[in-house]
């Protein structure tokens, strides 16, 4: 995997501050920022902080961040974007006082996976969105354990798409995230290690 230099992406939404520094780039939310289209909810939010970068077709992007949430929905991850109505974002949310490692896919609707990661506060977590084909293929991990499949959305071999590091705060100010690294190389051989 190749470095990306954070300069090198775009703000789907500027955060209130952003800070560079030699070990990562820290992410200051604006409360009420988030990503979600109708289900359930009725609302339409675009105001998620995602820094993207052109996403081919054939490689893999990764986000690392150091796991600190502390109130309802905040959340950190990996965003992929094609346009307003088609997107994905994966990583770590806090959902009712539990930390949930899961994936929002969009296509002009919003849908939503979580699952528990206890253990996960205070640790480095990677997670790593992969193009091959009409797929789209999301893994984590905590530190240097094992990749977990979060989920497989599709994604159309020809469409243009971005992806990069993504933070939101919907229900408060001042979450900021610690982002260690984003990474690009080529996507993953296969969805199923090899026996």
């Amino acid at each position: 995997m190749s470095e990306i230099d954070w300069t090198a992406g775009t703000w789907t939404n500027e955060p209130v501050a952003v800070t560079l520094a030699d070990d990562g780039m820290r992410v200051t939310a604006r409360e009420g920022s988030d990503a979600w289209r109708t289900t359930s909810y009725g609302f339409v939010h675009d105001t998620e902080h995602a820094l993207l970068a052109p996403f081919a077709q054939d490689t893999a992007v990764e986000v690392g961040f150091r796991l600190d949430l502390s109130d309802q929905f905040d959340q950190a991850g990996v965003f992929v974007r094609i346009d307003e109505t088609s997107w994905t974002k994966a990583g770590v949310e806090l959902s009712d006082g539990v930390e949930g490692l899961g994936a929002v896919v969009t296509r002009g609707v919003s849908d939503w996976s979580l699952s528990p990661v206890p253990g996960w506060s205070g640790r480095l977590v990677t997670v790593r969105a992969s193009r091959s084909g009409d797929a789209l293929t999301i893994r984590a991990r905590v530190d240097d354990g094992p990749w977990q499949l979060v989920r497989v959305a599709p994604l159309d071999a020809g469409a243009t798409a971005w992806a990069g590091p993504f933070c939101c705060a919907p229900s408060r100010a001042g979450l900021t995230v610690h982002f260690t690294s984003w990474r690009v190389g080529p996507a993953d051989a296969g969805l199923h290690p090899d026996p």
